[in-house]
């Protein structure tokens, strides 16, 4: 069956979108769904280990969120920067975008000012900042890049991030990892499941919308990822393998071979799986609940079926579990 955009759409109460995680965060609720025989157990993150399988290791990435929304003039400015190169030269989107004109140069704070020198089809501007990304008088204005659909509380800067969250560099946090405590991981590798790293930088493309109905234009985005050497030497000596998010899934799929053997790589990634795809490296997946019409609910539809994936999906909207970033979790085995 051939889908299009419109059949991964559905219809979400605002109510269940998560605004805050749960706490403590292993506290949210867990949805369990086997592929074997399509039963839905629901249940408590903190219990999670009650379903893995005992040889399984999990793969979790372990990208950590940049502080990469600049605010100035009380938030009537904004430099949402995607890419920076020799230190102060950025592409950013901006707002409002009519203040940040071609060759113009704007004073953004007393000591900061930045000189638009690019303007391309889409909007991003290139710009040259008057001091480097990493200087400390840019700290203050420095804001974590929640999603649209979370209150911008930075308060909450500590909870968008992972507890094994190490390699700066992602847009996004990886949010089916936010579920795990330390003590939970201690648990886990005490009854014998193995845990492994990758690392892929979430970029702003995971929340792009895709706007064609037919699938097959969708223009993926594309994020970096690497794989070490001692991540493909436990991999390849794993028996069962559980990916942590779609972000994780994303890197195993790539990187796999037809034989699910892994190399160390350090690269770019465009795979856009959708139903139909045969995977290849992954046995079962925790992730979050995504929204409408986005290629992660595709990815997950590809990964259990995509009339089971709308069955759970009406699930889990009646029994009022929380939507998105910091909303309950699934577990698909």
């Amino acid at each position: 069956m051939k889908f299009t955009l419109s059949d991964f759409d559905y219809n979400l109460p605002e109510k269940l979108i998560a605004q805050s995680p749960a706490h403590p965060r292993d506290h949210a609720r867990l949805l369990i769904y086997n592929r074997e025989d399509k039963s839905i157990t629901d249940d408590y993150f903190y219990n999670i280990g009650n379903y893995l399988p005992d040889d399984t290791t999990m793969v979790v990435n372990n990208s950590k969120v940049e502080k990469c929304r600049l605010l100035f003039d009380d938030g009537k400015k904004e430099l949402f920067v995607t890419s920076v190169s020799n230190n102060n030269t950025i592409e950013a989107m901006v707002r409002p975008g009519k203040k940040f004109k071609q060759g113009k140069k704007l004073q953004l704070a007393e000591d900061i000012s930045a000189r638009v020198i690019n303007i391309a089809e889409d909007g991003l501007r290139t710009l040259v900042l008057s001091c480097d990304m990493d200087d400390p008088k840019l700290e203050p204005y420095k804001y974590t890049p929640f999603p649209p659909y979370i209150e911008q509380d930075e308060s909450l800067s500590d909870e968008y991030q992972t507890v094994y969250a190490k390699d700066l560099g992602s847009k996004a946090a990886p949010t089916a990892g936010l579920h795990f405590t330390d003590e939970l991981l201690a648990k886990l590798k005490d009854v014998g499941i193995k845990k492994t790293e990758v690392t892929l930088h979430v970029g702003l493309g995971t929340f792009a919308p895709v706007k064609t109905e037919n699938l097959d234009e969708h223009n993926m985005h594309s994020e970096w990822f690497q794989l070490t050497e001692s991540t493909c030497k436990e991999l390849n000596s794993a028996k069962h393998i559980t990916a942590v998010g779609t972000t994780s899934i994303r890197v195993l799929e790539t990187a796999s071979n037809s034989e699910r053997e892994f190399t160390p790589e350090s690269r770019e990634t465009d795979i856009f799986i959708t139903p139909g795809y045969s995977f290849k490296a992954v046995d079962a997946l925790i992730t979050n609940f995504h929204l409408p019409k986005s290629t992660l609910l595709m990815l997950v539809a590809a990964f259990m079926g995509f009339d089971e994936m709308k069955r759970v999906y009406e699930h889990a909207i009646n029994e009022e579990y929380r939507f998105y970033s910091f909303g309950d979790a699934m577990l698909i085995l």
